[in-house]
């Protein structure tokens, strides 16, 4: 799907959202499973840059308007406090439920409940 469809899209959902009244109750997520160099390869091509993915969150109740995180000059690694996916689990269990009402299943995967627990949410967006 073209980046500016993907814009479009999103930006219909949100204001959707907001003149129905609901940006406290929705969270939309819109990720990707990589970054990529900017730079073109030898085929033309970009190849993958697996410490860094744009991932951009809108509503539930959290604090938007914001940039959180930065990398270097060439965009390729970190400069800032690295986020990984458990940050964004937590983050969306934090927003589903009461986390430190919630009663955890003895046998839930060790991962989950470890990252449930741990409540290692994105700070700034609260």
């Amino acid at each position: 799907m073209a980046s500016s469809t993907v814009d479009h899209a999103v930006a219909a959902f949100i204001e959707d959202v907001k003149q129905r009244g609901l940006s406290d109750k929705i969270l939309l997520i819109v990720t990707g499973e990589m970054g990529r160099t900017p730079k073109l390869n030898k085929n033309g091509g970009r190849d993958h840059y697996g410490n860094l993915t744009p991932l951009i969150l809108a509503g539930g109740g959290l604090k938007m308007g914001q940039v959180i995180g930065k990398s270097d000059a060439t965009g390729s690694k970190p400069t800032t406090k690295v986020y990984k996916p458990a940050n964004l689990f937590s983050t969306v269990m934090n927003f589903l439920l009461d986390n430190g009402k919630l009663r955890l299943r003895p046998d839930l995967h060790r991962d989950i409940k470890a990252t449930i627990e741990n409540n290692s949410v994105i700070e700034d967006l609260f």
